[in-house]
This record gives C-alpha cells, sequence and structure tokens, in this order.
C-alpha cells in the first residue's frame, strides 16, 4: 500500500494525474452573445441497412481553447438524456490536420479542443449509431422510414446560448423517400435536402420523420396559419385515411383553438409515424411534434380507439410547455440542467386537455372517454399504494431519478405520476370552477387567460407557481394556493374532482370495450384491480404484480411466468374462470408459477371476483363531466 500523501499537496497531486481538459478551466456557462458565423451540417441518413446517421460540420473558430458540447437535456423529456453512448467516430480537423480532442471527464457530453493558429474553420465528423433493437433504445431508423432527431447528430460551442448560434442543416436522404419538418427547404437537389438556417435551438425543436410512403394531409383548411397531418408508414395501405376520420383531426384543431385562442407558431407539422419498424413516441415541439403508433391506426379504426389522444396531447403542448415554460425548465442551452417542479402544470394538464380535445372532436365517442377516464381514476383507486410514501410534487422528480427506466414494482415506487395524477387535480379543479361560478367559467377560460396571451408571438413565456395562482383567482377568486398544495403535498392520490364533477368509480365483473382494446394492443391480461397482476399473453409471463395486493401478498412476483391454474394449464380465461369460481365457491386459486429455475405452487385467498372499472353518475349531482367533455 503507498503512503498517504499530505493533505496540502493533494491536489496537486490530483491535478497531474488528471488529463489536460480536467485541469484547464471548466466549460464556459452559455452566454447571450451571439456566436460569430454559422455552423453548417450535413447528415447522411442513407444508411439505412446499418441504421447509421452520418455527420459531418464546419463550424468556424478563433484560435485557443475551445469545448464542444452534445445536447444532454432535452426538452420534452425533463431528464439528461441525450444519447451520447451512440456517438462514435469523432474525428475534428483543421486545415486538413487532426485537431485533438479529449472528453472532460466531469461533463462527458463536453468535448475540449485547442484550435491550433491559422485555423478559422474546423470540420467535425461523427456517426451516430443508432439502435439496432428495442433493447438499446428507441429504433428511429427502418428500411421504409426514419425518425431524426437533430440533437443526436450536432455539436455545439460552449459559452453561448443555443438560440444565439446559428446553423445550416442539410440532409441526404435514401432514393425517392420524402421528409416532413418544421424546418423550411432552401432548395433540393435530388435527395438532398438543404434547409434555411436556424438557430440552434430551433434545429433542436425542429425533428424530422421521413419515409418511402408519405402522405400530407391538411388539418386547416383555408387557414392563415396551417396545420398539417404528415404520416409516414411502413407500407402504402396505411396511409388511407377516410374523410371522416380527417374531419375528426380537423375537429380536435378547432377545438384546440376554440380553447386557446391563439397560435405561436406560423405552421404546426404533426410528424406521425404508423410503424412497427421504428419505436412509437409522443414528444412535443413549438411548431410540431413526434407522433409514432401502430400501422393500423386508420385502417383498424373502428376496431380501437387506443392512443388517439396522442396528437391532441402533443398539440396541446405547444401552447403548454413550449409557449408557455416554466421557468425551472426554460435553460438557456442543452447542457444547462432543467428542474421538473412544475410539470403537474405542464405534463398534468396537457394531459387533461389531451382527453378533453380528444371527446370534443369525436376522435373518442363520449362512452370511450368514460371508459378512459375509468381506467385512470382505478389505477389512483387501487393500484397506486405508493402514494403512502410520496406525493404528486414528488415525482415530478421522477424523469431524473428514473429515466424511464424498468421498474420492479410501480404501483409501490411510482413513476412520473404528475401525468395522470396532475390531470386528475385538474379535473379537480375545473370542477371547483365551474361550482364557485354557478357554471359560467371553467378551466376553459383559465386556458384562454393563461396560453391565449401574445398571439402569433413565437418567443417564450415563463411562468411560476404564482402565476398559475393568480390567473386561477382572475377566473374565480378563492384559496387556490392552498387548494393546490393540499392535492399536491398529500400522501394521497388526487381523487375528488371526480365526484365534483358529478361521477363516481365502480367495478363490475365485465372489462369496457376499451379496455379489452388495451388488453389487445399490451397483448396482456390486465387483472389489476381484483388478483393485482398482469400477465402478458406470451409466455403467461407475470409483468406487473400490485404491491400489497392479493397476489403479492400470496408470494408471486414480477418475472415469474405461470404454467398452470388450479391443476389445468394457464390460460388467460381460464385464470379467469377460477378468479369468478373462487368468489362462490370459497377455495383459492392455485398457481404453479416458474420463477427462475424453481416451479413452486402459489395459492391466492381471493374471493371478489373479476374487477374492472366503469364511471356511474352521483344521483342529485350537477352532470359537470359531461359538459366537459363536450364540443365548444
Amino acid at each position: 500500500m503507498s503512503p498517504r500523501p499530505s493533505l496540502a499537496l493533494l491536489p496537486l497531486l490530483i491535478a497531474a494525474c488528471l488529463p489536460l481538459s480536467s485541469a484547464r478551466a471548466q466549460t464556459a456557462p452559455p452566454t447571450d452573445a451571439a456566436y460569430p458565423g454559422t455552423l453548417a451540417l450535413e447528415v447522411d441518413a442513407t444508411d439505412i441497412a446499418h441504421r447509421v446517421f452520418r455527420a459531418k460540420q464546419r463550424i468556424p473558430v478563433q484560435a485557443g481553447p475551445l469545448t464542444l458540447l452534445y445536447p444532454q437535456w432535452l426538452p420534452g423529456t425533463h431528464s439528461p438524456t441525450g444519447p451520447i453512448n451512440k456517438l462514435a467516430g469523432l474525428s475534428i480537423q483543421g486545415n486538413g490536420q487532426r485537431i485533438a480532442w479529449q472528453r472532460d471527464p466531469l461533463d462527458v457530453y463536453a468535448f475540449k479542443l485547442v484550435v491550433p493558429e491559422g485555423v478559422s474553420t474546423i470540420e467535425v465528423a461523427f456517426d451516430f449509431l443508432s439502435p439496432t433493437g428495442g433493447d438499446q433504445g428507441r429504433v428511429v431508423m427502418g428500411q421504409d422510414l426514419l425518425s431524426l432527431q437533430w440533437n443526436t447528430v450536432a455539436l455545439y460551442p460552449a459559452g453561448h446560448d443555443a438560440g444565439r448560434i446559428q446553423i445550416a442543416p442539410t440532409l441526404k436522404l435514401p432514393a425517392g423517400w420524402q421528409a416532413a419538418t418544421a424546418l423550411e427547404v432552401e432548395a433540393r437537389e435530388g435527395d438532398t435536402l438543404r434547409y434555411k438556417p436556424v438557430s440552434f435551438e430551433t434545429l433542436v425543436d425542429s425533428p424530422l420523420f421521413a419515409g418511402r410512403h408519405y402522405k400530407q394531409i391538411d388539418l386547416a383548411p383555408g387557414a392563415k396559419v396551417p396545420v398539417r397531418l404528415n404520416v409516414v408508414a411502413d407500407q402504402a395501405k396505411y396511409l388511407d385515411a377516410k374523410p371522416e376520420q380527417i374531419d375528426a383531426h380537423r375537429r380536435m384543431v378547432e377545438q384546440a383553438l376554440r380553447v386557446f385562442g391563439s397560435q405561436h407558431y406560423d405552421r404546426y407539422e404533426f410528424l406521425f409515424s404508423l410503424s412497427d419498424q421504428i419505436g412509437g413516441i409522443g414528444l412535443e415541439h413549438h411548431r410540431s411534434s413526434e407522433n409514432g403508433l401502430d400501422p393500423e391506426y386508420f385502417t383498424d379504426w373502428d376496431k380501437s380507439a387506443f392512443g388517439r389522444d396522442l396528437l391532441a396531447h402533443e398539440f396541446t403542448h405547444s401552447w403548454n410547455g413550449k409557449f408557455r415554460r416554466p421557468a425551472d425548465l426554460a435553460t438557456p442551452n442543452f447542457n444547462v440542467p432543467m428542474q421538473n417542479s412544475l410539470l403537474w402544470v405542464y405534463e398534468g394538464q396537457t394531459q387533461y386537455w389531451g382527453y378533453v380535445l380528444t371527446a370534443r372532436a369525436g376522435l373518442w365517442k363520449p362512452k370511450t372517454a368514460m371508459e378512459v377516464l375509468a381506467m385512470t381514476a382505478a389505477s389512483y383507486t387501487t393500484d397506486r399504494p405508493g402514494f403512502g410514501w410520496r406525493n404528486v410534487q414528488d415525482t415530478t422528480n421522477d424523469p431524473i431519478i428514473g429515466l424511464r427506466r424498468p421498474q420492479a414494482y410501480r404501483s409501490q415506487q411510482l413513476s412520473e405520476d404528475y401525468y395522470s395524477a396532475g390531470q386528475l387535480i385538474w379535473l379537480a379543479v375545473d370542477a371547483k370552477l365551474r361550482e364557485l361560478s354557478r357554471d359560467k367559467r371553467s378551466l376553459d377560460d383559465f386556458a384562454a387567460a393563461f396560453f391565449g396571451v401574445d398571439d402569433g408571438s413565437y418567443a417564450v413565456k415563463t411562468y411560476t407557481y404564482d402565476d398559475v395562482v393568480t390567473t386561477l383567482n382572475g377566473v374565480a377568486p378563492y384559496d387556490w394556493a392552498a387548494f393546490l398544495r393540499q392535492r399536491l403535498d398529500a400522501n394521497a392520490a388526487p381523487l375528488d374532482g371526480l365526484a365534483a364533477s358529478g361521477w363516481k368509480l365502480v367495478y363490475t365483473d365485465k372489462p369496457s370495450d376499451y379496455f379489452k382494446q388495451t388488453e389487445g394492443k399490451r397483448k396482456v391480461v390486465d387483472l389489476t384491480a381484483s388478483l393485482g397482476v398482469i400477465v402478458a399473453n406470451k409466455d403467461a409471463a407475470v409483468s406487473s404484480v400490485r404491491w400489497d395486493g392479493p397476489a403479492f401478498n400470496a408470494g408471486l412476483a414480477p418475472g415469474s411466468n405461470l404454467i398452470a391454474v388450479n391443476g389445468y394449464a394457464y390460460e388467460g380465461e381460464r385464470l379467469k374462470d377460477a378468479i369468478t369460481a373462487a368468489k362462490t365457491q370459497g377455495q383459492p386459486i392455485e398457481l404453479v408459477v416458474k420463477q427462475g429455475d424453481v416451479v413452486r405452487t402459489v395459492r391466492i385467498d381471493y374471493r371478489e371476483g373479476l374487477k374492472y372499472p366503469s364511471l356511474e353518475r352521483i344521483p342529485g349531482t350537477p352532470d359537470r363531466l359531461s359538459k366537459i367533455l363536450a364540443p365548444k
């Protein structure tokens, strides 16, 4: 063992052992100063066989130390999830000569170099090795379509706000493919698209979908401000949207504009993939959004309403999250840490409007909207014991805590519950506004006052908790600060809004149509409200066990496989029959379970039968919920 050095010498010894980049000054913080010159970015997206994006950049520079950053903190994800592990082959040159770089070991998104005298432009090249399988992240490149997020293929100089750095992007596509983005095309030469220069901030906020099979649908015919649905699909047949389907999406846009009363974009581009080749997504941007669902969205319209709230949710974000943005989320560049204290507004109220606008547009029938809300309420009635130790406010830290990694017991750990629990809080707010005003005012009035300002402006307008409270008081005076804090800070799920809207949660032994559609899409048997377990159709794998529920207390754990039910080979319907029989026969349900190499018998003493959520009117109360969901 080496002798311990003197504490006085320790800093010098550490500095001597660190790489050169670590011994230099820390990365310069961003400033509101224009970066001299315009960066150029060329992306080659033609290597669909290997799923590799190849990036080349030309960056005007001055001699001396320079730090290049790879975007880390990504808007919409609310977390430090820039996929730097997929950057490979980084090369930097100046005047044809290689320039050495070093990664900062304390900030692995920062690359440090010294620009030699006489070099005014550096050439940067690297590959983005996008996922080849779902276990590596979201697959973004397939044989017939791709999804490009510019933050994955570009570095930018430190020391400047992202909005003060200009960049001119170019993209080469596979032969014959079409692309959609909020960026403006300056020229197209064959399959190479050259876009007009924009700020680096705008570039990252303007993703691109492209594909062999592409269709654009006008969602605002005749409007001064265009709104378009840009669809790419695995096959041409999946682009076949019927007139009544298009009309419903147009009504969604109309209903949103009636709520918010303003537009903070010169045009809005829904980027919409219908694909099994690339992963699904829902991610907001100021003038566009990334949306991805199963290929059969249009072709199986009458069979499933699953996922139809996605477009309304992301469209709402143009107002809530992009134009009006929590002050602690409005950072000057993509490497300054974000804070998420107001995600219950940013995401929670967006979740609320996503449901409401989908219903008002007729994308969901009223019955379907009630079924979806019943499922949400049931989750917070029976499947969130974790609220015994956490609260809604604390879950706003989850994007940084969890990074959406898999969890063993989601019901106890909780995960980003500011979405749906936040939605229930805003239902309570809406009901209270209606009650206070004798049904003359509502959350629609809050939305118009809060989001509907500065029509036509693209500038981000930040807000704080106090701004939310002040606007609510302008709609209907009340102690809104206490009202919100009681629901945000309580160790309990916020469930009172449903009763205040004239409805209550009940359970029946028959699943709703939407519940069955959800089971079908997820390919599971969902017995959360009864046994407290979800079983995948494939391999009878137990994917979820409710903490402290009947299955949990009997010893069942996620990751197990069900082999038999009451002496017979496992089938989903057989397990349901056993639950029904146990209600009257009084015998425990006996499961043979394989967990790793261990096979054992689990006996679940549960006798309350099948339970599926439904909503029921509370007699003698105002039916505010139906009014909320009715078109304006």
